[in-house]
């Protein structure tokens, strides 16, 4: 300790202009602790040319502006993909943003948000559903909040009378 305060001149000019440049660099893949709130928002990314086929699973946010075949399981995370990115899988997430093309089944907890530079062909299943002017959807939509008894007791009556068939037509007239 006191030899450090001995060389505080010489030392913290540099160590003040080091880390500083350097941490972002070196210091993130040795503290990952210290560095927590840029690697919560950091994505894992599947860029363009990159083409996957099999099965994705995992709890961080994932960005996909290449190619992927197959199942994507990110319970907690976020799917994005990019104007480039092309799926062909049935995806579960926490939230999944379309900027791009996506054929398959998506459930997401949260939300679905379709961009208007993005299709979908499929069935989705959310909360809570964003389609924006210009994009493509064909498919079956469960949008709103899943009532607790729905999916067991009441599925008989309200599935038969009107649940399934009024969530498709209350999706369509929203959108």
């Amino acid at each position: 300790m006191w030899k450090k305060e001995d060389s505080k001149p010489q030392g913290v000019t540099e160590f003040s202009a080091t880390p500083a440049s350097s941490a972002p660099v070196a210091n993130s893949n040795a503290n990952t602790p210290a560095n927590a709130p840029v690697s919560a928002r950091a994505t894992a990314c599947i860029s363009q040319g990159i083409k996957i086929k099999g099965e994705i699973t995992g709890k961080e946010d994932l960005f996909i502006d290449g190619s992927l075949e197959g199942k994507l399981e990110l319970g907690g995370g976020s799917v994005t993909v990019g104007p480039n990115g092309k799926v062909k899988a049935d995806i579960q997430a926490r939230e999944i943003i379309v900027r791009g093309s996506v054929q398959g089944k998506l459930n997401a907890r949260d939300r679905v948000q379709l961009w208007n530079s993005g299709s979908v062909i499929g069935e989705v299943q959310t909360e809570r559903l964003s389609i924006e002017d210009g994009a493509l959807f064909r498919g079956k939509v469960e949008a709103g909040k899943p009532l607790g008894k729905n999916s067991e007791a009441s599925s008989s009556v309200s599935a038969g009378s009107g649940s399934t068939k009024a969530g498709s037509v209350a999706a369509g007239t929203a959108i």
